[in-house]
C-alpha cells in the first residue's frame, strides 16, 4: 500500500487531491461533493484529501495559495488543477477525460 504523496500520485489512473483546511468553509462544502465522486468513479479514480495546515511543506512545494485547491495527478504528472468548489458531475468529467488516456 502506497505510503507517501508521491508514491500515490503515480497510479497510471488519476488521482483527484483536494488541498484543504480544517477551518476552510467551501473546503467543508466540497467533502460530500467528494464523496459523492468517490461513489460515482467506485476504482476508476482515487480521491484523497490533504490538509495544508498538517502538510505545509507540501503545500508551500507545489504553490498551494489558496484551499480548496483541486489538482489532478497521473503517473506523477499534474494533469489539472483549480481551486474553489466544483460539483461532482464536473470533476467526474474531468476524471474521465484522463482515465481513457490510461495505458
Amino acid at each position: 500500500m502506497p505510503r507517501t504523496f508521491h508514491e500515490l500520485i503515480q497510479s497510471s489512473k488519476p488521482v483527484l487531491v483536494d488541498f484543504s483546511a480544517e477551518w476552510c468553509g467551501p473546503c467543508q462544502m466540497l467533502g460530500p461533493i467528494l464523496s459523492e465522486l468517490k461513489t460515482r468513479m467506485k476504482d476508476q479514480a482515487t480521491v484523497i484529501k490533504v490538509d495544508v495546515d498538517k502538510n505545509p511543506q507540501l503545500a508551500r512545494s507545489l504553490k498551494i495559495q489558496s484551499v480548496p485547491t483541486l489538482m489532478i495527478y497521473q503517473k506523477g504528472q499534474v494533469m489539472w488543477r483549480q481551486s474553489g468548489v466544483k460539483q461532482a458531475t464536473e470533476l467526474e468529467q474531468v476524471l474521465n477525460s484522463f482515465r481513457t488516456q490510461e495505458v
